[in-house]
């Protein structure tokens, strides 16, 4: 049986969507074009703006995924288990974002306004009086690996394992999501 026109809609998006990822990643966002996104996709640009609208609104679902993970429980543990799997697999999505927001002020503000729920989420599990500061060091060593290891793929950190990373990084997170002792 044929796929039905909403399922044919649902997989075209989709696959805009993963080559917009690939190429947000790759290039950036002010490098990356609807004509490429297009083109890598098998579409036609016009065909990508009437899903998307635009090359904004195009980024900001390429890389919606990125920034929506819920803290649940022990905010270590958690912050830990969402690094650990995006140190299984390259985490495009993440990539994307991180590349394009270290060279376009539109992508930072967009990464910071989706951000701030999560954010807001990790300061208020932290129970310290800088807890702020605390969730803005956890997210900063996040960042920090995912960049060294994926974009710079740089050092020991590109060739270690997942695990070795996730092991060396528990106490320092769990040291920064705890309470400070008197």
């Amino acid at each position: 049986m044929s796929p039905t026109r909403a399922e044919q809609r649902r997989q075209t998006e989709s696959r805009i969507l993963a080559e917009a990822r690939l190429l947000f990643a790759e290039v950036g966002f002010d490098r990356t074009t609807i004509r490429a996104v297009a083109k890598a996709a098998g579409v036609d640009a016009g065909l990508v703006m009437h899903y998307f609208g635009s090359k904004d609104e195009l980024f900001a679902r390429a890389v919606e995924r990125a920034a929506a993970e819920p803290v649940d429980g022990d905010v270590a543990d958690t912050m830990l288990a969402s690094l650990a799997k995006r140190l299984e697999a390259e985490p495009v999505a993440s990539l994307a974002l991180l590349r394009s927001m270290l060279t376009n002020a539109d992508a930072a503000d967009r990464y910071r306004t989706a951000g701030e729920a999560q954010f807001g989420q990790i300061s208020a599990a932290i129970p310290a009086a800088d807890a702020g500061l605390r969730a803005s060091l956890l997210g900063a060593i996040v960042h920090g690996v995912l960049i060294e290891r994926y974009l710079l793929r740089f050092g020991h950190l590109a060739e270690a394992s997942p695990e070795q990373i996730i092991e060396l990084l528990r106490p320092c997170f769990r040291a920064l999501a705890a309470a400070p002792e008197s």
